[in-house]
């Protein structure tokens, strides 16, 4: 007796549960990604072959270009933490507002008495201003960058036990002069290894 021929049928397969676990991947990555923060200085890394990954948080950056110094701290709340110390070391008051906004800018250049107006800007302003900003203050007399540099630490310290690292992130065609008054300003604080941002060669 010949066998019986069994229909083939084609398989028929729903994706509607793969299309949401889809978008809401998507959406998730698009919710959690930061958004890349302008440079406010234009910097010219000078180039190296070692290779090591810059932490993401425990860090502070140091831009120096053109004479200037940049600050940026790593972290929300060590940047809010940070600008509590220096509002009670300078005498200054931030409302709530300009700490949460401050905990979203990233590099700063500013002296304190302009920084409360600094944080108001909204960021197309920021940027316009950062172009011809001074940078921090530096200098024997005034030196708000130490104080800065101190305040982190110990913001970094107090919230996340551990130490805070510094990263320098310096024009290859900055004068020597500068980038010593920077490391003296570290080592004053017995800050004696810091990593120094180069691209890749």
């Amino acid at each position: 007796m010949p066998r019986a021929k069994v229909q083939r049928k084609s398989t028929a397969i729903d994706m509607t549960a793969m299309c949401d676990v889809s978008f809401l991947l998507l959406t998730f990555f698009i919710l959690t990604a930061t958004a890349r923060q302008p440079d406010p200085l234009e910097v010219t890394t000078p180039t190296s072959t070692y290779k090591f990954k810059v932490p993401d948080k425990d860090i502070a950056i140091l831009s120096i270009g053109k004479g200037k110094v940049f600050y940026e701290i790593v972290g929300q709340d060590i940047r809010k933490a940070t600008l509590d110390k220096m509002g009670e070391r300078y005498k200054i008051k931030f409302t709530p507002e300009q700490r949460e906004r401050f905990g979203v800018i990233g590099a700063f250049g500013v002296p304190m008495a302009s920084l409360p107006g600094f944080i108001d800007m909204d960021g197309e302003q920021r940027t316009k201003f950062l172009k011809n900003a001074t940078g921090i203050p530096a200098d024997s007399t005034d030196n708000q960058l130490s104080e800065w540099l101190l305040q982190s630490r110990n913001a970094v310290a107090e919230l996340h036990q551990a130490q805070m690292r510094v990263t320098i992130r310096g024009d290859g065609a900055e004068e020597y002069p500068v980038v010593k008054k920077i490391v003296a300003i570290l080592q004053k604080q017995k800050i004696n290894k810091f990593s120094l941002i180069t691209s890749t060669e």
